[in-house]
């Protein structure tokens, strides 16, 4: 049986559709999903995104410990910042791609994606069982926090109405990927300024117990509730990558065009494949994709070049943002500067499409 957030309800008497989602029974709309962009992109949304891991860890060693697991360093990031980054096996393989925080010297919050959370859990702890025994602990708390994100160009002018932030301040003042303590309506939070949308937004960790009168507050104070297909939408829109599509275990941070998020010196688990193929090139390259009107594309259609299958979709939608349909795949790597001749075999119709520059929308920056 599917787990439920304990915003399940409040979804629900909403009108929310729920569907199944990483083992959590999930909205993937409410009013619908073009409106739904549209308020994200113009406004303010807000999700329900409880179903992704809160892992904590904490110890002496835990600055170690992530230093070896992640592909961007711990002991570079100064407390009060949050930084995105992949966790790899030793071939190189993305198990997960995650963002983590850094709440003290020796404390740290991880995000993990809903479906590899357990997965993310026994990888660290074999690492701290076999290395860091008494050093460093894990405290799963998924199943007493809620996590709920405020996306969009608004999201700050509503949150400064309804909460106080460290030393008084307003979360408006909280710099991109940062975060602070503060209070909403009452409440103890924590909130980043991070997101998945490619929208200015924050993503707000509450005890379980107030999640519904947070979401009520932020509800009442403008934001439009969305589900996750809005969501799936924006971010493929800002070309942000998605677990089990663009990155997956076979799958390394350099194919995936995610270079900028690995370190560049030292070592770390999968550190000696990424170097090659950071230094060598790869078979397979991810580009992105235009296709006229609104036949999208969907994951594992082929990408043809001259009538000869080049690579295949790993996500595609129609892109309410941009009016056309677009997608993101990965092509052999001597195509992907190649825009002439390209088709998508979409249900046994060849479509022609063209090379993208990713990400499809970038946001207007803050001033």
């Amino acid at each position: 049986m599917d787990l439920k957030t304990v915003l399940h309800q409040i979804h629900t008497e909403s009108g929310a559709r729920m569907v199944p989602f990483g083992g959590w029974d999930m909205p993937v709309q409410y009013a619908g999903i073009i409106s739904e962009v549209a308020a994200v992109r113009t406004k303010s949304g807000l999700f329900d995104v409880s179903h992704m891991g809160r892992l904590y860890i904490e110890g002496d060693s835990a600055t170690d410990l992530l230093d070896l697991v992640l592909t961007s360093p711990a002991s570079t990031l100064k407390i009060g910042r949050a930084r995105y980054c992949m966790i790899c096996d030793e071939s190189g393989g993305i198990i997960d791609d995650t963002i983590f925080y850094r709440l003290a010297e020796t404390r740290y919050l991880l995000i993990p994606n809903a479906g590899n959370r357990v997965q993310i859990i026994n990888w660290l702890q074999s690492w701290i069982d076999n290395n860091f025994t008494g050093k460093c602990s894990l405290d799963d708390q998924t199943f007493k926090t809620s996590l709920i994100a405020i996306q969009g160009p608004q999201s700050s002018t509503i949150l400064d109405q309804i909460c106080i932030v460290d030393n008084g301040a307003l979360p408006s003042s909280i710099r991109g990927f940062s975060w602070a303590n503060g209070i909403l309506q009452d409440h103890k939070v924590m909130m980043g300024r991070t997101g998945y949308t490619g929208e200015d937004g924050f993503e707000i960790v509450v005890d379980s117990e107030h999640a519904v009168n947070v979401w009520s507050s932020l509800t009442e104070a403008g934001a439009t509730p969305c589900g996750l297909g809005a969501r799936d939408v924006l971010r493929l829109e800002a070309a942000l990558p998605l677990h089990g599509h663009e990155i997956n275990i076979n799958k390394t941070p350099i194919e995936a065009g995610l270079s900028r998020f690995v370190r560049k010196s030292g070592n770390f688990i999968g550190s000696e494949v990424i170097y090659h193929q950071l230094d060598k090139g790869t078979e397979m390259s991810l580009v992105g994709l235009k296709v006229p009107g609104r036949s999208a594309p969907r994951a594992e259609y082929p990408i043809l070049r001259n009538g000869e299958q080049i690579g295949y979709i790993t996500s595609g939608s129609y892109s309410p943002t941009l009016d056309t349909s677009i997608a993101m795949g990965y092509v052999l790597d001597q195509h992907a500067q190649q825009s002439d001749a390209l088709e998508i075999d979409i249900r046994g119709k060849l479509i022609k499409a063209e090379l993208a520059q990713l990400p499809f929308y970038s946001r207007p920056r803050r001033p």
